[in-house]
């Protein structure tokens, strides 16, 4: 085997190793390569299957497929690329594996430069400038050729072309420059493959030839006239069966054609054109075919309306997918910068950790070195100590912090609980009151027969249960006892209702003193005044707080080995001595 052309060799492991943006420039380099050999000659085949075997090619087929108005190089980059591709796939004879590059490869190609030429001519529509529009005209028609250029060196990429969706959506532009370059994209298909209409769908023939006759009927321009004239004349001489086909279904061509586009300056086109139709007609069709023919037309047009409404709209919901895709990348992007951040954070604090550690223990080496060895050991209590204290300082604030917390949200509960049943209570009330008392009925009257009965049954009732006979004495004891229990009853309501107000004021109190530790400020924020709303005007509540502070001072203070039997006592045990030094130093508002 022969040895690799060393500049394509070269050029692959340039783009091999260089970024993304910077391949499109570096491809442009082989049209120098291309260039360098004649065409047709061996050395020419030989170099364009070293660039397919270096997937130089795949990477000019991948590049046609970005977005190049935010690539180096621009738009005229991509059509350089798209006719250097095409230029490479012309005259290449691959050995190996022919069906990856006969039925995958020339395919992608195709849709591929059919899609670059979509997004140049829309954006030659939309730009205003006329710079700008002549060069993306040039671009537009650099793409078409090499389209042309590749389906002229492979024919079997005819009916490939004419079935891809993007070339029926470029051939069915209103615009007129770009409307006749793709005619001729036509013509040059009919040229190279005279049948390759009988070969495709009917679908897509039907589709061809509506658009063809939409242009006629609905533009004055003789330049689209004269380009669709000669498509249709290539189709009719061409093929007997398409000329069948166009007599059939659009039966007032002939009229439209005669009427519409005599005089404007293709009239031997035209009047041949129009001898074939009438050839075609004069076989003999009725009334009833015409009329059908008629309908065809409208529904063509219908259709082609239709067509371009809806085109209209894609480039809308292609815009909202897009914003969709962006905004799931730019999450992604943040959800992963966020999370670097974070390791990254960890990684920090462990580093501090660890030089905080290395920094005491060199700090405690440098201590033992410097004090007397009779003083290691009391140092080292001391440090101990010091350890303990500090361990648990940190612990009783971070339980202390915890339960304050659980229970301010218990109180939040609670509270909300108690507004909730209010409001019920309330609604209740105003419905009960608002609802209409039931009109009194009286009863129904008694008859004389009914009255006699119930009277005959009180009667019986009173002979079988006579009444007790009570004397004065018994009545008059009856009474004092009576008397006695009343007088009890009154005095013990009278006591419940002196406590029950005193309950609902020490309530109140309680509450008022939770509303004032919950809103308190942070120690750090404190002022004078807020110090003033926890002050005691009690003396002895005062002097009480100073001792319980005082003796809180004295046990912070103790060592740490005074203090190893606290660890093993639960938390929800407390003290005697503890329990009175916080109700001693805790100062309730309103009490003196």
């Amino acid at each position: 085997l022969a040895a690799a052309d060393p500049r394509v060799q070269a050029l692959a492991a340039q783009v091999t190793e260089s970024r993304e943006q910077d391949i499109p420039l570096l491809l442009l380099k082989l049209k120098g390569i291309l260039n360098s050999a004649s065409l047709g000659c061996e050395e020419s085949k030989k170099i364009k299957q070293d660039i397919y075997d270096y997937e130089l090619s795949q990477y000019c087929m991948l590049v046609l497929r970005q977005d190049h108005s935010r690539l180096r190089g621009g738009w005229a980059t991509a059509a350089q690329l798209a006719e250097i591709l095409s230029h490479c796939c012309v005259g290449l004879d691959v050995k190996e594996d022919p069906e990856e590059f006969y039925k995958k490869f020339l395919p992608s190609v195709i849709d591929n430069l059919l899609v670059l030429g979509r997004r140049l001519q829309a954006r030659f529509i939309r730009v205003i400038k006329d710079k700008d529009k002549q060069d993306f005209l040039h671009w537009f028609q650099t793409v078409t050729d090499a389209i042309c250029w590749l389906f002229g060196g492979h024919v079997q990429l005819t009916a490939c072309v004419l079935q891809n969706d993007h070339f029926l959506q470029l051939l069915i532009t209103d615009d007129v420059e770009t409307a006749i370059i793709m005619m001729s994209v036509l013509h040059n298909i009919l040229r190279v493959n005279s049948s390759v209409l009988l070969q495709v769908k009917e679908e897509t023939l039907h589709f061809v030839l509506d658009e063809l006759v939409y242009k006629l009927s609905s533009t004055t321009n003789p330049v689209i006239g004269n380009a669709a004239t000669k498509l249709l004349l290539l189709v009719a001489t061409f093929c007997k069966q398409l000329l069948g086909l166009l007599s059939d279904r659009y039966k007032g061509l002939k009229r439209l054609l005669s009427m519409q586009w005599t005089g404007k300056g293709f009239d031997r086109d035209l009047g041949q054109l129009l001898d074939l139709l009438s050839l075609e007609e004069s076989s003999g069709k009725g009334e009833m075919e015409r009329q059908h023919q008629a309908a065809c037309i409208i529904q063509a047009t219908w259709r082609g309306f239709q067509t371009r409404k809806r085109l209209k709209k894609l480039p809308q919901a292609v815009t909202a997918l897009q914003r969709s895709f962006r905004a799931k990348r730019e999450q992604e992007l943040q959800h992963f910068k966020k999370q670097r951040e974070e390791e990254a954070l960890k990684l920090q604090m462990q580093l501090q950790r660890q030089r905080a550690m290395r920094l005491f223990h060199e700090r405690q080496l440098a201590f033992l070195e410097i004090i007397h060895a009779s003083q290691v050991n009391k140092y080292m209590e001391e440090m101990e100590g010091k350890s303990a204290l500090t361990i648990q300082r940190f612990w009783r604030g971070y339980r202390a912090r915890r339960n304050f917390h659980q229970q301010r949200q218990s109180l939040k509960e609670y509270k909300a609980a108690v507004t909730i049943q209010r409001a019920a209570c309330k609604f209740l009330e105003k419905r009960r009151r608002r609802r209409p008392l039931s009109p009194w009925k009286d009863p129904k009257g008694l008859t004389d027969e009914q009255r006699v009965a119930l009277q005959q049954q009180v009667d019986d009732y009173i002979k079988l249960h006579p009444a007790s006979q009570m004397s004065e004495e018994m009545s008059k004891e009856l009474h004092m006892q009576a008397q006695e229990r009343l007088a009890q009853f009154l005095l013990r309501s009278r006591l419940d209702r002196r406590a029950e107000q005193r309950r609902k004021a020490l309530l109140a109190q309680v509450n008022t003193d939770v509303e004032l530790l919950m809103n308190a400020p942070q120690l750090e924020e404190t002022t004078e005044k807020d110090l003033d709303v926890f002050m005691s005007r009690s003396v002895p509540v005062a002097i009480k707080a100073r001792q319980s502070h005082n003796m809180m001072l004295k046990y912070t203070r103790w060592p740490w080995w005074k203090k190893l039997g606290e660890e093993f006592v639960e938390d929800d045990v407390i003290p005697d001595d503890a329990l009175n030094a916080e109700l001693g130093t805790l100062f309730i508002g309103g009490r003196k």
